[in-house]
């Protein structure tokens, strides 16, 4: 065929028909204070990202859960145990590690009030990482972030399901926005109209749980029937099953990843990798060893006998949910059963 002519077809093709696969990356919370805040100070903020940076940029979109804002200042939320900030530094270290998309509802987020918020979308904006879940209202807390990845466009979705309430945002109130089914469901369909794919981020669950509540799956289920492809769930700070429903798949949750917390509950997590071309094409997840007592603040990749118990606990925690994993020269790929 004429050189000529090939280009003109094309050229008539949609898009996403000449785009190529995406390959996107997900963790679950970060928080970079905490009794992990002096070794951050000391050894810089790049430090806790060193040992799965290579990995991270392997992915073309790459999300984490920030579970504290970045800022400097704000009006402290003193009524619950547990608050925290963050450096602004840390937003270049996130940057650096490959991180695009954050999801920002979650229960710590307005630990410092809306100016400690403000600050943080002002930070992220400036260092051109995309957002989700929380903002100067309930409108832009639900809007969705948007994402161009080899011409597919990607929106991301963020909820939370987790108190205290006095985090939700509202009609004149900063804050997250709320799991409320009648929300995101909506959401979802809006952002679908327009998005190649829509990755929902929750945060629910209970603390220290390695099964999903029956409204975490019924939310999941939602939303993957108004039109989810990816479904990732965070706040256990352990891990919980990959569940393939319809064409879409839920991890219910990622666990800790880089996390200023000695917990000895948090031993172990994933990254969720999944391969997306108009569909998802493959999914596969990554062992890590999140136990601070051992790793000092900085997640590190698992291999052999370690990595596999890891993959057989996940692959335990999915086959109610009618989910496999598989390891297929030394990747573990999460199947469906019968596959």
């Amino acid at each position: 065929m004429n050189p000529f002519i090939m280009l003109f077809l094309l050229l008539l093709l949609p898009a996403t028909l000449l785009a190529e696969p995406v390959v996107i990356q997900a963790v679950g919370d970060i928080m970079l204070a905490g009794s992990g805040e002096r070794v951050f100070k000391k050894k810089g903020y790049d430090y806790p990202f060193a040992a799965t940076a290579e990995i991270l940029r392997q992915g073309d979109m790459v999300i984490g859960n920030l579970e504290s804002p970045i800022t400097v200042s704000g009006d402290e939320f003193i009524e619950k145990r547990f608050r925290f900030k963050v450096n602004p530094k840390a937003a270049v270290a996130l940057k650096n590690a490959g991180f695009t998309h954050l999801s920002l509802a979650n229960n710590h987020i307005l630990d410092f009030g809306k100016e400690g918020l403000r600050q943080t979308l002002e930070i992220l904006d400036n260092n051109a990482i995309t957002h989700s879940g929380a903002g100067s209202d309930i409108s832009s807390a639900r809007k969705a972030g948007s994402n161009l990845i080899k011409g597919l466009k990607i929106a991301s979705l963020s909820y939370s399901l987790t108190y205290p309430k006095e985090f939700f945002a509202g009609a004149e109130r900063a804050g997250t926005a709320p799991g409320y089914a009648q929300l995101f469901t909506a959401d979802i369909e809006l952002a679908k109209r327009s998005a190649d794919c829509v990755i929902v981020s929750f945060h629910w669950g209970s603390e220290g749980l390695d099964r999903p509540s029956p409204y975490q799956i019924a939310a999941a289920h939602k939303a993957v029937d108004a039109g989810a492809d990816i479904v990732i769930g965070h706040h256990p700070h352990i891990l919980q099953g990959v569940e393939h429903y319809r064409n879409g798949v839920i991890f219910y949750s990622l666990g800790n990843f880089a996390f200023g917390s000695m917990s000895r509950n948090s031993e172990s997590s994933m990254i969720a990798r999944i391969t997306f071309d108009r569909g998802i094409k493959g999914v596969e997840i990554i062992p890590l060893n999140v136990l601070n007592s051992e790793v000092g603040f900085q997640p590190k990749p698992l291999s052999g006998i370690r990595a596999e118990r890891v993959a057989r606990a996940v692959d335990s925690l999915s086959a109610p949910m009618g989910s496999r994993v598989a390891e297929v020269d030394g990747r573990y790929l999460v199947l469906k059963r019968e596959d």
